[in-house]
């Protein structure tokens, strides 16, 4: 069964508006990668999808 993406609820700061999320999971091995640097990872990675037009550039 494969994850579907679904209309939730975000509040914008004034108002909650309908926004289309799709669950995402990343995980590491902490025997070969630094926990401190895969979450730097996931920081980054997060700012990109909230952002999409960085990817472009």
């Amino acid at each position: 069964m494969g994850v579907q993406s679904q209309i939730e609820p975000k509040w914008d700061g004034k108002a909650f508006q309908p926004r289309l999320m799709l669950p995402l999971s990343l995980s590491w091995d902490h025997r070969v990668i630094d926990g401190a640097a895969a979450a730097r990872f996931n920081v980054y990675f997060a700012s990109l999808l909230a952002d999409f037009r960085r990817i472009v550039l």
